[in-house]
């Protein structure tokens, strides 16, 4: 779910721009503030494969198609190293492949990115007594408030000249195909966390 170049006037590009840059200045001197942030690296770029590559996957739910977002997984394996890991992501999608756009980036990078940072704080606060409701409700809550900041943009963008009750029918159906994604994306981070802590606590993000 990537908003295209042209899809919103240049003033809101130029504000997801600004929103982003402060976004990623914040979990940055977050980083930096952690004993060893050199340690994470290695998981910080598996993940951003994973989610360069997953995210590019569309899947057909009639009468649109959804991608995966997987923003509820990278901010629980990744804590706030997971926006600078989307900001890189969103930046070679586009480049390479055309999947979003460039004047768009900064909102892009607010739309997954946020949700990604909510989902940390959701396991964070869940993880030690309700770890699978927690994993569940960081995955599918990351896919809902991405949709609702993906409707917000949109909505605040359409131009005067478009027949505004046709557009939020649209934008309702295409919200609504994402619901099973919600559930999806909430099921296998779930599911991921629970593996880890059978298999490799140590893999688990530090709560």
């Amino acid at each position: 779910m990537h908003l295209p170049d042209g899809i919103v006037p240049i003033e809101f590009a130029l504000a997801g721009y600004g929103a982003s840059a402060a976004m990623a200045a914040l979990a940055l001197s977050r980083i930096k503030a952690l004993p060893d942030p050199n340690a994470e690296i290695p998981r910080v770029a598996m993940l951003t494969t994973v989610f360069f590559a997953a995210s590019l996957v569309a899947i057909p739910v009639p009468p649109t198609s959804v991608h995966l977002m997987l923003a509820g997984l990278m901010g629980v394996m990744l804590g706030w190293f997971s926006v600078p890991a989307i900001l890189v992501g969103l930046f070679l999608q586009a480049v390479l492949f055309g999947h979003g756009g460039i004047t768009t980036l900064g909102l892009n990078g607010l739309i997954l990115g946020l949700p990604a940072l909510m989902a940390f704080g959701i396991w964070r606060i869940g993880a030690r007594r309700w770890p699978d409701i927690a994993g569940f409700a960081a995955g599918s809550g990351a896919v809902a408030a991405a949709l609702a900041i993906f409707a917000a943009i949109v909505l605040a963008g359409l131009p005067v000249t478009l027949d505004a009750r046709a557009e939020r029918v649209a934008l309702g159906v295409f919200l609504l195909a994402h619901l099973p994604l919600a559930v999806a994306e909430g099921v296998v981070v779930m599911a991921l966390l629970r593996v880890l802590r059978r298999v490799e606590p140590r893999l688990l993000p530090h709560v």
